[in-house]
């Protein structure tokens, strides 16, 4: 699967400079002519892209995952993480996927591909899973405490609309048509029929 990575809609300059490079975040800055002739400084962030993966097991339900971090609440997402450095996209959620649920996948569905916000260059990858089978234990990071969570599509709506659920930037394109629950229909018409 060839995966295009979306253009920003304020992509870094190549005569911008790397003005802090941190563990996450590189921080670019660039000189920028405005509408009336003056100059100013812009900058922008550079991180890594990530992948978030929905697996849907045969029966219907989606695994969740239900997550603990050092330093933040608790939260419930799908698997995902960071894409690694020369990584291939598809990889990293294969990767993120086993490592994170334990469960390999015989079809991957890129579902969105976008970035979040204008002010950062970093796309999120998400995708659906299916074809599962369990392979393996959880592989977790140190910084990682993750319990595994089957759903049905109702169970899902109600968590993904709740303050814990931290993929809303992956449902941006399901809530953009006409109705917020006709969204959520369509998704779930994709994940049983397809």
């Amino acid at each position: 699967m060839k995966i295009s990575r979306p253009k920003s809609k304020q992509p870094i300059p190549e005569h911008a400079k790397r003005v802090f490079k941190g563990v996450l975040f590189d921080v670019y800055q660039w000189e920028q002519k405005l509408y009336d002739g003056t100059k100013t400084t812009f900058e922008k962030l550079k991180r890594p892209d990530t992948v978030v993966v929905f697996p849907v097991l045969d029966d219907g339900k989606i695994l969740l995952t239900i997550q603990e971090q050092p330093g933040k609440e608790l939260f419930i997402g799908a698997a995902g993480g960071r894409v690694d450095e020369g990584e291939d996209i598809l990889e990293a959620a294969k990767r993120e996927l086993l490592e994170e649920t334990g469960y390999e996948a015989s079809e991957f569905i890129l579902w969105d591909a976008q970035h979040p916000t204008s002010k950062i260059d970093w796309v999120i990858y998400t995708f659906i899973a299916k074809g599962l089978k369990k392979v393996a234990d959880l592989n977790l990071d140190a910084g990682e405490k993750i319990t595994v969570k089957p759903v049905n599509f109702n169970e899902f709506i109600d968590i993904a609309i709740g303050k814990n659920f931290v993929e809303k930037e992956s449902f941006r394109n399901f809530t953009k048509q006409n109705s917020f629950l006709k969204g959520w229909r369509s998704l779930k018409n994709y994940l049983i029929q397809n």
